[in-house]
């Protein structure tokens, strides 16, 4: 296998900003999707990508986190020589008035860092404004999910073993030097019940062959590498700061859970006979009469509610923009014609019309019901641009009670 790099006449045009994809991967988006997603690695060098890494996290960040904001254990776990190492080695109570008894102990892992243990920030996206903002727009380029770990190693040191992951992800090294090594997989689409540790003495063979990349990453770099592509990485030098943004697709067996739920909830309730004996020719013929009657009914599936459902599941896997909530709320509660919104970011709204002509709007986990004669206000809202609340096409009244309604569901913003 070869390992891609970037063409030059492919690098996305620094002239318009670039997509969150364009941010972590030097191909065109059609180019990555017609390509690379979920087929091969792709190494993308910082002088190929736009922007600043220190935009988006650093080591000063990662202090910030460890020293100030009371983190607790799972946002962080610490490893070392391929092990996890306990809990109880790094946190403990927070004092007087946060007795919590998991908290970041910042001098202990001061220690164990310098005695050469990784630090793992887990969930980063949830912690750091910049890397969520990333993250979610990555989501929403890819349409799956996303989530961020930072992995933080001490100069010439391994976290962990050479290993795989059972989802997708883009490796962005924001500080320090750090040699990686990308080998075939043993296991061809792992999912989560699919992990390395089920095949380790493959996925060890495997790592003693040659890689198909042994290359060493500068600030900057990124690699996307698709789920089962085995991998190891060492520090090189000095402190290595990297973010793992890892995808966790929704793959086909999804769309077939789903219309078995459906199917599930609408029949096949009854017991089979006393004595049932599935390998007699009673047996054989009861199975092919409830084989017989769920391929009918698969041919009677409702394609809309299904696909409803589905973007309902993975809306649930994405948080969209933080909003201040005590903010919003003053807002919601005093708000004037004057006042100006804009859509909330990563809401992904979408409407629905029903028999009766209303509107059903679906965004940010709720459900409004919206009366045709405010569609035209709704797509102005739902347009991305800001307005104020008096230039939407209604009367004040209407137009003041259909944003505060919004503001409250937390689908617009200030």
């Amino acid at each position: 296998m070869t390992l891609h790099s970037a063409d030059p006449l492919q690098v996305i045009s620094e002239q318009s900003p670039p997509s969150p994809l364009g941010r972590l991967c030097s191909a065109p988006a059609e180019v990555f999707a017609r390509e690379i997603w979920a087929r091969k690695p792709w190494l993308s060098r910082a002088e190929d990508l736009p922007g600043s890494v220190t935009d988006v996290f650093s080591l000063q960040a990662a202090d910030e986190l460890l020293s100030q904001r009371g983190l607790r254990t799972p946002f962080i776990r610490l490893a070392k020589d391929g092990r996890v190492l306990p809990g109880s080695r790094f946190t403990g109570s927070g004092g007087a008035g946060a007795s919590i008894a998991d908290q970041v102990q910042d001098d202990a892992v001061m220690r164990l860092f310098a005695d050469g243990a990784t630090v793992v920030l887990q969930a980063l996206h949830r912690t750091w404004p910049a890397v969520g903002e990333l993250a979610a727009g990555l989501s929403e380029d890819l349409g799956h999910a996303v989530q961020v770990n930072a992995y933080i190693t001490p100069p010439q040191s391994q976290g962990f073993a050479a290993h795989y992951d059972t989802h997708d992800v883009f490796v962005l090294q924001i500080a320090g030097r750090k040699r990686w090594r990308i080998h075939e997989p043993v296991f061809t689409d792992p999912l989560p019940e699919n992990p390395w540790e089920s095949v380790a003495e493959q996925v060890r063979a495997r790592a003693d062959e040659v890689p198909v990349l042994d290359a060493t990453f500068e600030p900057g770099d990124c690699l996307y590498l698709p789920r089962g592509f085995i991998h190891s990485a060492q520090a090189l030098g000095g402190t290595s700061l990297h973010l793992t943004f890892g995808v966790h697709s929704a793959i086909e067996r999804d769309i077939v859970k789903a219309v078995m739920k459906r199917l599930e909830s609408s029949g096949w309730r009854a017991s089979l006979p006393a004595s049932w004996n599935p390998g007699s020719p009673e047996g054989h013929a009861q199975i092919q009469q409830v084989v017989d009657e769920l391929r009918e009914a698969l041919t009677h599936v409702d394609v809309q509610a299904l696909a409803n459902s589905l973007h309902d599941q993975r809306d649930t896997l994405q948080r969209p923009e933080p909003i201040a909530p005590l903010a919003h709320a003053t807002l919601a509660a005093n708000l004037t014609p004057a006042d100006r919104l804009r859509l909330r970011h990563h809401v992904n709204p979408r409407t629905q019309e029903q028999p009766d002509k209303s509107i059903t709007l679906v965004a940010a986990g709720q459900r409004l019901h919206v009366d045709a004669r405010q569609l035209d206000a709704l797509e102005r809202m739902l347009s991305g641009e800001e307005f104020a609340v008096e230039d939407l096409p209604l009367p004040d009244d209407e137009a003041l009670d259909l944003a505060r309604r919004l503001l409250l569901a937390g689908i617009v913003t200030a």
